[in-house]
């Protein structure tokens, strides 16, 4: 990866629906060029896709936690992550290390729907403790810092 492909991330992190004409003017290159060098990024696996990002208070889901999980010791782990593809409020999920298993992103509409969900946890999909933080404000920092050089 060199500095145009580094130029060329970066603008599609701001707008992944930007064109290879403008993406051409940025890199000083051609449509043609831009478009086989994001080919070879995505074949080679560093574009690994592209996504809407979505407000979620206008979805009516404004209520978001962070929610630190531990399993009950006889939970598989693999059924575990199966099965929060059910329950719709969690909207990212994390295996960690430490003193919990797992840090879920919730996404609610109220405080009670948040309780269902945490019900729900326990009740069907083996959580046996749970500690969460409301998120107040999320700090935009973008994912174009990590291609503006090599990691340090």
């Amino acid at each position: 990866m060199d500095a145009i492909d580094r130029v060329l991330i970066r603008e599609l992190l701001r707008d992944a629906r930007v064109t290879y004409q403008e993406l051409g003017r940025t890199a000083r290159l051609s449509a043609n060029t831009v478009a086989e060098r994001v080919r070879r990024l995505r074949s080679s696996g560093v574009i690994s896709g592209y996504h809407a990002e979505l407000n979620l208070s206008l979805l009516g889901r404004g209520l978001r936690l962070l929610s630190d999980v531990r399993l009950r010791e006889a939970v598989d782990r693999a059924e575990f992550e199966r099965g929060l593809a059910e329950v719709t409020q969690v909207i990212a999920a994390m295996r960690l290390t430490g003193d919990y298993d797992y840090l879920l992103q919730v996404a609610c509409a109220d405080p009670e729907e948040f309780e269902q969900v945490l019900d729900r946890l326990k009740r069907e999909h083996g959580v046996r403790e749970v500690r969460s933080r409301l998120v107040l404000h999320e700090v935009p920092l973008g994912l174009e810092r990590l291609v503006d050089g090599p990691p340090a």
